[in-house]
Formats: structure tokens, sequence, C-alpha cells
């Protein structure tokens, strides 16, 4: 391992020293940055690891921002040494070390092909670079060689724009390189569910995991910074698959007319005991036969979650009444938090929303009854882990499967909650949630763009919810037949659709949140899926 040089060491005293107070204002132009919405109050360099090769001066900066209110938060903060005379732009740092003349410029490291290159190299060779307090480990698993070797040539590194909270370097689609940007003490579970099913799992349906990159110091667990994984070759994910679908349906509904209420009214889980009818077949196309496919896909990725018994990580357990009582205290807490908000900008909301903003509102006690009912419920299901933020965007479309990515869970809540076992019937509602979305966006972005007549929106709302039972309905059939006799899986049909529905109203009464603080003009979706599960 190899140890800092004096002028080195100097060096890093002296970034230490200037960063705290040119970080906030890089931070905030970064997309990856999750604290915008605060004010931050300080910045604190707890780390630098020096990242160097004979062409390559960078370093990994590790730092605490302190906000005005609410929990300090973790960065990692990769910077590269760039020649301040080459001009640069205003996103460059600039530090003046003591004692010379000229300025030393940084630049985000994840955007340079040099680092991305080295930084994949370094990976596939496992190394350990020396930093003011801690180290960073880079350890390749067995599954790289398959996927690509350092003699096979230098691979051409791109960044993937879609990224939000994290950054991904791509390498000529053989591998993804992912750079967590908000970090915590511990393992992430990306990493440490990719980890698992990689490698104690015949389930493939995800990307191999090829290596990762950790850091650890004398005070505590280490802590993951990045991951690398299997490159999957798609055709986008699955929300954009769907809404594909859903175009193709509006443009056949003129021949339809308007759908009876006795089509679209139903309880989803008395739809799942009988056959998908012939006519909604014909309506939905072969959607309905991707909905079966990922129904399956989900019940075998929560049975190799559950596969373990010897792992204390991933053994499944009984779900104990303490932790019912968890979640039907958070659950009540969301719906007070997003009913007074709701109630607070009503009056804000369009005339239709407003409307049935009025009509959820009057049913806030059924909404509680039902978290209450978790109270002394003694269930037959056990916790596993899960997925944790599961939807649509969450999986990829090969074309002729589906491949599940981002086990990194919401990335807001604290990395012991994201690990916490928990009932997979969380990401069944998750899904399910999603048809909903998918179903009714259209409709929005459409009554939004033009002047739609009532009458006419009445009945696309119907063709909606005839679309979105059917899909949830394949979706739900097959996932039960798939893990009917899982341990996770209530024994009892009522307790089962108790679960479900419970989890159902947590995700749209956080939906109703989401919106009014993000999309008011969407907020009409999760207040139809609260009137539904009313």
């Amino acid at each position: 391992m190899p140890t800092i040089s004096s002028s080195e060491e100097s060096f890093l005293a002296t970034l230490q020293h200037s960063l705290p107070s040119l970080l906030p204002e890089f931070l905030l132009r970064q997309r990856w940055f999750g604290g915008k919405a605060r004010t931050i109050r300080s910045v604190e360099v707890s780390d630098i690891i020096p990242f160097q090769l004979a062409t390559l001066r960078s370093y990994f900066i590790l730092a605490r921002v302190a906000y005005a209110a609410g929990p300090a938060e973790a960065y990692d903060i990769p910077l590269i040494h760039v020649p301040s005379e080459s001009g640069g732009d205003s996103s460059w740092l600039r530090v003046r070390p003591h004692n010379r003349r000229e300025e030393i410029a940084l630049a985000d490291a994840v955007t340079d092909q040099q680092f991305q290159t080295h930084l994949l190299d370094a990976i596939a060779n496992g190394v350990s670079l020396t930093g003011m307090k801690g180290r960073i480990r880079t350890v390749s698993t067995g599954a790289l060689p398959s996927l690509w070797q350092p003699s096979q040539g230098t691979l051409t590194p791109s960044v993937m724009n879609a990224e939000q909270s994290n950054s991904s370097v791509v390498y000529e689609k053989r591998l993804v390189l992912k750079i967590f940007r908000r970090v915590e003490e511990g393992l992430n579970p990306d990493l440490e569910i990719g980890a698992f099913l990689t490698e104690k799992s015949s389930f493939r349906n995800v990307p191999p995991l090829a290596g990762y990159l950790e850091y650890s110091d004398d005070a505590g667990p280490a802590t993951s910074l990045g991951m690398l994984q299997g490159y999957i070759v798609n055709q986008g994910d699955a929300w954009q698959l769907t809404l594909q679908a859903l175009t193709e349906y509006y443009a056949k509904v003129p021949q339809w007319g308007s759908p009876a209420e006795s089509e679209v009214v139903h309880a989803l889980l008395t739809v799942c005991r009988q056959a998908i009818p012939e006519e909604a077949r014909q309506r939905i196309g072969s959607y309905l036969d991707a909905a079966v496919l990922l129904g399956r896909r989900t019940a075998e990725l929560h049975l190799a979650l559950a596969s373990a018994q010897d792992d204390p990580n991933f053994a499944p357990q009984p779900f104990a009444q303490a932790d019912q009582v968890a979640l039907m205290n958070s659950g009540l807490q969301l719906l007070a938090a997003n009913f007074d908000v709701l109630r607070r900008r009503i009056r804000d909301l369009p005339g239709r929303a407003r409307q049935e903003a009025d009509q959820v509102l009057l049913h806030e006690g059924d909404a509680r009854r039902r978290f209450h009912s978790l109270d002394g419920l003694k269930t037959s299901a056990w916790v596993t882990r899960i997925h944790g933020d599961y939807h649509l965007g969450q999986v990829l479309s090969t074309g002729s499967d589906f491949v599940i990515v981002d086990f990194e869970g919401e990335p807001a809540r604290p990395l012991e909650q994201r690990r916490k076992k928990r009932s997979p019937l969380q990401d069944v509602a998750g899904m399910l949630r999603s048809f909903h979305y998918a179903a009714y966006a259209p409709l929005l972005q459409q009554a939004n763009a033009e002047k739609m007549s009532q009458e006419r929106l009445q009945t696309l709302t119907l063709w909606a919810q005839y679309w979105q039972l059917w899909v949830s309905a394949a979706f739900l059939k097959t996932y039960l037949e798939v893990s009917k006799s899982a341990i996770f899986i209530p024994k009892d049909r009522e307790e089962l659709a108790l679960l479900l529905n419970l989890y159902l109203l947590d995700k749209a009464v956080y939906e109703l949140g989401y919106e009014l603080n993000n999309r008011p003009a969407w907020v009409r979706i999760p207040l139809a899926g609260i009137s539904q599960l009313l």
C-alpha cells in the first residue's frame, strides 16, 4: 500500500482547508446532489484519497454537508486535476496552494475519460488507495472475466445522462460503473443484493455484479462508493414500453364506445381468480403477455431473495408485531401529513381535481381505520429482503424478457431502513401503482394539451380503468401462481387482501404528497388511486 509523500500531504492539507468554502456552490450545480432544496450551513472534508498515475492526478473527496435544518449528508466527490491554463469553465474548482503562485483547477472526475478508464483498470486489478485518514479498496468478482478482461484492450467509456442521484459510466455496452454520490457507512443495498443474486442464486434477470469499490477507516464499517455491473442490451425500460402499448390502445378506443361500469369496477383479487376474458386480450393485445412475464419475473426475484436460510442478512423472518406497528405508525403519520398538505392546497387545484380531493378528504377516517387494522394482526406471512423501490422504470425490456435493476431502495431513506426486511407485497403494490400511473399519464397530458370535453375525458378514464384492471390482474395472477407456496405469501385470502391493500394505500398516499409538492397537475392520479382503494 503506497504512502503519501510529504509534498502530496501538504497539497492534501491545502485541499482540505480550501474546498469547504468552494463546494457548496459546486454541489448546487450537480444534478446528483440531493440537497438543492435545503440551505447548506457548512461543508466539511472528512477525507481525501489520491488516485494517481503518471498522467493522472485525481482525488476521491469525502465530504459531510450540514444543513440549516435536518440531518447532515455525506457525499463522494471524485475530482481531477486539469490544466488551469486551458481555460475551463465555471464548474471548475480553483485552489491556490500555499507558497505557489499558480492556481490548481479541479473538475468532476467522473466526466473525464482518462479517470473512467483507469478506474475500471483499478477495479479489474484490485488496488488499495491510501487517504489522509482511511483507504479505498477496489475488488473484482468472478463474473468480470466473462464480461471483459484487461488483456482484451481498453473499453471506450461514456457517461450515462439518465442518472439522477448517482453517476454511471458505460464501457462500450459491456460494463456499467455506478458511482454512489450520497453515501453512508455500511453496504449499499444495490451492491449487497447484486452480489447475493449474482453469487448465491440462480436468478439471472438482473445485471451481474462484476466488481465494486469501498472506503474504510478505523472508526466504523466500510462505505460503498460504487459498483461495476454487466451492461444489459435493452430497448428501454418497461415504463417506455408500457406507454408505447398505451398509445396503440387509446388509438383504438373510439371504435369501442364507452365501457359499462360493470366492466371496470371489480376487486382485483377477485378478478385474479378467473381467466382473462378474450375481449380484454383483443383490446389490450400483447401487453397482457408482457404483464404476465413481469409477474413471473417479480415472483422469481422474491423467491431468490428468500432462498438463503444461512445468511442472516437475507434469511426470511416472521413479520413481527413490532414491524407491523411500525408500518401502521409510519402509514398514519404519512397520511396525516399529506392530507394536511391537501387541505391547505385544495383551493389551488383545478376544478375537477378539487372535487376529487374533497371526496378523498371525506374518507380520511376510513383510511386511518385501514392502517389501524394492522394492530393485533396475527399474520402467517414472513418478511424478506425486497427491491424496495419497484416500478416500471426499474425494469429493462430486452425485447423478449425483462431485467430488474437498481436495488438501492428509496434514496431519501437512511441506509439501514433500506436494508430492512419487508413484505414482498410492498414491491407488488409498487408495480400495481405503476400500472395505474401509466394508464392515466397519457390522459392527463392530452387533457392539459387540448380542451377535452368532460364526456370524452370520462370515457377515456373508464378505458384507463379497464386497461389498469386487466393488466394488473394478469400481473398479480401470475405472481401469486408462481409464489403461491412461498413463506412470504399470506395463507389466508382475506389477510392477503388486507396487506396488499394497505401497501397500495400507503404508496398512493406517498404519491399524493409527492405530486402536491412537485407536479400538482398530476395529483388526480394518486387521488383516483386512494378513491379506488377506499
